[in-house]
């Protein structure tokens, strides 16, 4: 079964699809990626996306326009990319924006509730293209008691596990993610969970330090110096302190956290803050590992992937890290998924599972208290 893929990260640059053949052989699944395109959003749209975005006031309206609007762009994104590979998919997963995730309980109304938003109208996106849309993945773990995220273990595991290595999937995108898989591991013995900000802060500093959507090259942070003590200081916050599971977005690592990082940098060191944002992913990715994982199981291999592994001063950062605690880092463009198209592919697997009924979360990654088949399902 041919499934198109739809993801649009916590950094709201754009939309990425995947064509992967999805199959079900002998109670495995099978994944091969067929092609893939990414496209950025429109200035005004991307704009209009990171405001709503953790905003402390928004427009009811307009919140609900974003909802199609997005729906209209995820489904011109489809069938440019179906054009493209002269292809038609039979079926769509759609992760959707997300506009606020909040995976711990919190009081609202006489209620403790855990809630998520993923904007991008499923039904939008089923009737341009003519095909069943798989969305809003993220709701029905949550129902289970799961914090709704990391999503991307489920995929995760079926590309590698292995009976002689222990891997760790490293998603770097707005926020950074792991999933660290034993040798020889079964599902439930699987850990996963967001480690802290990937592209987020740096890209945040870089717009409004030097007006750029993001360090091009890992340019700016490779000119700076790393201030140790600033990244240290900000290392102690309770997110990176706490144990998983644990998730996180720009609740935690958006605007707030960013303007809070400036104020520790005078005008002339504006270069040293986004090296030491970058030091700071770097850093949180490293203790992560060494804290919740190391102490667990033996590993050898880093296998990341996502849009921080086009900054060479992450990565090179990143493998002196890993090399410091005997890990050997790679990427996943050397397991067949090009780094870029790798959560796109995680929601054509998704939405299989979902349109087969068969659940995809990965309880022991959410903290789930069962297995959930994920996702709502809009017809054309």
């Amino acid at each position: 079964m041919i499934v198109a893929g739809v993801m649009s990260g916590t950094s709201a640059d754009g939309i990425d699809v995947a064509l992967v053949e999805v199959s079900r052989t002998g109670g495995r699944t099978g994944v091969k990626l067929l092609g893939h395109s990414s496209f950025a959003y429109p200035a005004r749209v991307r704009s209009a996306v990171l405001k709503a975005m953790n905003a402390d006031r928004a427009s009811v309206a307009d919140l609900a326009r974003l909802n199609f609007l997005l729906g209209e762009l995820y489904a011109e994104a489809i069938l440019r990319t179906q054009a493209k590979f002269k292809m038609k998919a039979a079926l769509i997963g759609c992760h959707g924006q997300t506009l606020y995730h909040q995976g711990t309980p919190a009081p609202f109304l006489g209620k403790k509730l855990a809630v998520t938003w993923q904007t991008g109208e499923g039904a939008v996106m089923a009737a341009r293209t003519g095909v069943p849309v798989a969305s809003d993945f993220r709701p029905a773990d949550m129902a289970a008691g799961g914090k709704g995220a990391p999503l991307v273990p489920y995929l995760d595991y079926l590309l590698y596990r292995d009976k002689r290595v222990g891997r760790i999937a490293l998603n770097i995108g707005g926020i950074a993610n792991l999933t660290a898989i034993p040798v020889g591991a079964a599902p439930d013995e699987v850990i996963a969970f967001d480690t802290g900000p990937g592209n987020m802060v740096i890209d945040a500093l870089a717009e409004r330090l030097f007006g750029q959507a993001c360090d091009h090259n890992g340019a700016i942070a490779a000119s700076g110096q790393v201030n140790e003590k600033v990244a240290s200081n900000f290392l102690r916050k309770s997110f990176f302190r706490a144990r998983p599971p644990k998730t996180a977005g720009r609740e935690e690592f958006g605007r707030e956290f960013a303007r809070e990082l400036i104020t520790r940098f005078s005008a002339r060191r504006k270069r040293d803050a986004v090296a030491t944002a970058t030091a700071l992913t770097v850093l949180s990715i490293a203790r992560a590992i060494e804290r919740f994982v190391l102490s667990r199981d033996k590993f050898s291999e880093i296998v990341a992937s996502g849009g921080g592994t086009r900054n060479p001063t992450l990565m090179a950062w990143l493998a002196n890290e890993a090399g410091e605690l005997g890990l050997k880092l790679r990427t996943s463009d050397e397991f067949g998924i090009p780094s870029e198209a790798k959560e796109a592919v995680a929601f054509a697997v998704l939405a299989f599972e979902t349109w087969h009924r068969r659940p995809s979360n990965v309880p022991s990654a959410t903290g789930a208290r069962r297995p959930a088949v994920l996702g709502k399902v809009s017809y054309p």
